[in-house]
This record gives structure tokens, C-alpha cells and sequence, in this order.
């Protein structure tokens, strides 16, 4: 699966039990390549051969093994350096660049920003495309900050306040236009736990309905307009996820940042 019309962006299921997604950014121009979390290394090589890239970074938006194990056999057969956050560098084998909030990475026509996105684990990182036009959408490589449908959880070396700020400050200014690259394919499960919290909603019905026999793969790519519909963990302000919260967890008040603990609670519990 391949978009954009500078930077070129593949996506690659892994048919794991994880569902993993890689990705896979390429520049027809250079003919360079950078890949994002690449676990399953063979596939990201050999998809690379195909658009006649060479991959030059790895990118990692943090250190869980399902996200870096690909790291060593990608960078043996291309050379490729390993980028990640810089408190990650003594964590991740061979991290050859120390990455920091709001820096740019430049590739050919691959233009990203590093957004620091703490909360599924305190040195997450997720990356933003800058197109070339203003017309254009931008893509959202968010690892495990933020799924279809749902946010990551906190189980791992994580902290749901800090999750709770990165959506509030970070993904709440991105533009609806944007196009959304999670870490792993849950979008159908995540859609049955936003319809428990939200049952009426036709926008949540409806994408269900569509996927429901899909296989991963063929998943479709959502932009945040349309995440912001049906996401439980984007609508916090919305009456029946409030209720739903408050309902199950009485001792919680109704703050935006309690409501976001509650529905994480609840989707570790469901």
C-alpha cells in the first residue's frame, strides 16, 4: 500500500498476534528510504527492493521489543543508522542519534518532525509528516500513543497522566486532515469498546460494519476528523462517555483528566 506524491508511504502488516504495522517512507527522487519500527525485517527489505529504495534510518518510536526487534537485521544488510528518543540511547542497542522534541528529519522529499509523546512509555515518540503543500495531508506515525478507535496503554513503563497531557497538548493541535499511522492493527476491537461506551454512535456502527471482514491488511487509513467521531478517547467532553465513566467509577470527578483515566481503566479492564 503506497501514498503520498513527494514522500512515499507504505504500510505493511505484520500477520503477528500483536498485529503490528511497519512503515515503510521513500523518496523516488534520492531513492533513500527510512523505515519505522521495522519487526518484521524481511518484509521492510524486500519491500524496499521493490520501490528500488535504499533505507538509510530506522526509526523507532520506542523501546518495546515488538517495535526494535527488526533493528539489528535491517541495519546489518543496509547500514542504516538506528534513531530514537535520546533517553532510549543506553535502552535500544546501537542508537546512533539521540532524537529531541520538535526536531526535524530530512531525507530527499521525507520531511518529519519528532513530537514527544510520553504515556504508553515515558520516552515515546511519535512522528509528523511536513508536506511539501499546505493543501496536503500530513501523516501521524503514533506508534502506541494513539490507536484507531483508542489510546495505548500504560501497562509497560508508561503513565496515563502523562498519556493524558501528550493527547491534550500534542494530538489535540494536530489537524483533522491528518492522516492517522498507528503501531498495531485493533481497530475493529477498539471500535466494540467505543460502541460499549457509546452505543448510539452511528460513526462507530458504521466503521464496524465496514471492517468487520477485513483482514488487517486491507484495514483503511482514517484521519483524525474522523477519529475525533468516534475515538472515545478524543470525545471526553461527549455526555455519554462522561456517563459511562462516572457511572463505573463514582469516586472519579468529571474533569477531562479523570474521564481519560477512567476510560483507560476501563479499556484495560474490558
Amino acid at each position: 500500500m503506497v501514498h503520498g506524491d513527494d514522500m512515499k508511504v507504505v504500510r505493511h502488516y505484520v500477520e503477528n498476534e500483536l498485529r503490528n504495522f511497519n512503515y515503510l517512507l521513500g523518496c523516488d527522487r534520492t531513492h533513500q528510504a527510512i523505515v519505522i519500527d521495522p519487526l518484521d525485517h524481511q518484509a521492510v527489505l524486500s519491500l524496499a527492493d521493490q520501490h528500488g529504495w535504499t533505507i538509510r534510518v530506522i526509526l523507532n518510536t520506542h523501546e518495546h521489543h515488538d517495535h526494535i526487534d527488526g533493528n539489528p537485521f535491517v541495519r546489518q544488510v543496509t547500514g542504516a543508522e538506528v534513531w530514537a528518543h535520546r533517553n532510549l540511547c543506553s535502552v535500544i542497542p546501537h542508537v546512533a542519534k539521540g532524537l529531541v522534541e520538535n526536531e526535524f528529519i530530512e531525507l530527499g522529499d521525507i520531511r518529519l518532525k519528532v513530537l514527544f509523546t510520553p504515556g504508553h512509555t515515558s520516552a515515546h515518540v511519535c512522528f509528523v509528516s511536513i508536506p511539501k503543500s499546505p493543501a496536503d495531508s500530513s501523516c501521524f506515525f503514533s506508534g502506541d500513543t494513539l490507536f484507531n478507535a483508542s489510546a495505548g496503554n500504560c501497562r509497560n513503563g508508561g503513565n496515563v497522566h502523562d498519556l493524558y497531557a501528550t493527547f491534550s497538548k500534542v494530538i489535540s493541535s494536530l489537524p483533522d486532515s491528518t492522516l492517522l499511522y498507528p503501531g498495531h492493527d485493533y481497530l475493529l476491537n477498539n471500535l466494540n469498546f467505543a460502541l460499549s461506551c457509546d452505543e448510539k454512535n452511528q460513526h462507530a456502527a458504521m466503521l464496524r460494519e465496514k471492517v468487520l471482514t477485513l483482514s488487517g491488511s486491507n484495514m483503511p487509513i482514517m484521519n483524525l476528523g474522523e477519529e475525533r467521531q468516534y475515538n472515545p478517547f478524543l470525545r471526553l467532553e461527549q455526555p455519554e462517555i462522561r456517563h459511562k465513566v462516572c457511572a463505573t467509577y463514582p469516586e472519579l470527578s468529571c474533569e477531562p483528566h479523570e474521564i481519560f483515566t477512567g476510560l483507560r481503566r476501563l479499556r484495560d479492564n474490558w
